[in-house]
This record gives C-alpha cells, structure tokens and sequence, in this order.
C-alpha cells in the first residue's frame, strides 16, 4: 500500500453546484430560488423577520437589561441602627461595614424605616427614605446625606 492508493470515501467528494447556467442544467431558469418574490429577486438579510420588531429590539423588553448607570444601595434599617449603637454615636458606611451590618459598600448605603429608633444618632448615608428621615429627627438625631 502506498500514498497513491489512498481515495476519498465514495460520496464525501461533490461538485460544486453551478446554478443559472442554462436550461440544461436542471438549474437553469430561476436558479434554485422558486417564484418570484422579494426572496428570489435580491438576497434578504437572515435576521429579517418580514417588518416585525426584530428579535434584538424586542429582547431589552422583555429581558429587563439594567440600566448602565443603576446605582445599587446597600439597606440598612432603623432597628439595626437602635440595635448595634449607642446613643450619640456617629453612624457612617464605614462603622456600619464594622459592625457588619452592611457586607460591602455598593454604590452607597440608603436608610430604611423598618423598626423604630429612640437614640440619638447622628447618621450619615447616601440616601434616606422620607419616614427614616423623619424619624431620626424625632428621636432627636440628625441626618447628613453624603
């Protein structure tokens, strides 16, 4: 056996089909394409969809893509705060990382009023929610956005 007996096996070796090159061709006329129509006169795009939203403009819809420049806050609630300090105390992102309140800073720390808050605390965060806003003022605190 040598390099000249070698031979592709029957069938995996085909001729190249030459359409629209004559009635005698069995390809000849329309060129494999059918009937007239848009497809048979000029090459549409595969992703066409015959004027219906295409699916690369439907998917943010229906998928919900977030929004580059959504900020994520961690939450901290009022209960946390009247249970891990001390009245006086001067809350900030970084003693409530200390306290391990929050894991890690997002884009920033919001307070929430869940609970409710009878020391004086001085808190600073990035944002505040309208009834923990109020009620750190009543307890007699104050609130400081950052």
């Amino acid at each position: 056996m040598g390099l000249h007996d070698f031979n592709p096996t029957p069938g995996s070796k085909t001729r190249k089909r030459r359409v629209a090159r004559g009635i005698g061709s069995g390809m000849g006329k329309t060129a494999t394409r059918g009937a007239k129509g848009q497809k048979a006169r000029r090459q549409v795009h595969p992703n066409f969809e015959g004027g219906q939203t295409p699916i690369q403009r439907r998917l943010p819809v229906k998928k919900g893509f977030r929004n580059i420049n959504h900020k994520e806050y961690d939450i901290v609630n009022l209960d946390d705060l009247e249970r891990m300090f001390k009245a006086g105390d001067e809350v900030t992102p970084e003693a409530l990382k200390a306290a391990g309140i929050i894991p890690n800073n997002k884009d920033g720390v919001k307070i929430l009023a869940f609970g409710t808050l009878s020391k004086k605390l001085t808190v600073k965060a990035h944002k505040f929610s309208a009834k923990a806003l109020e009620a750190i003022e009543k307890s007699g605190g104050q609130a400081v956005t950052l």
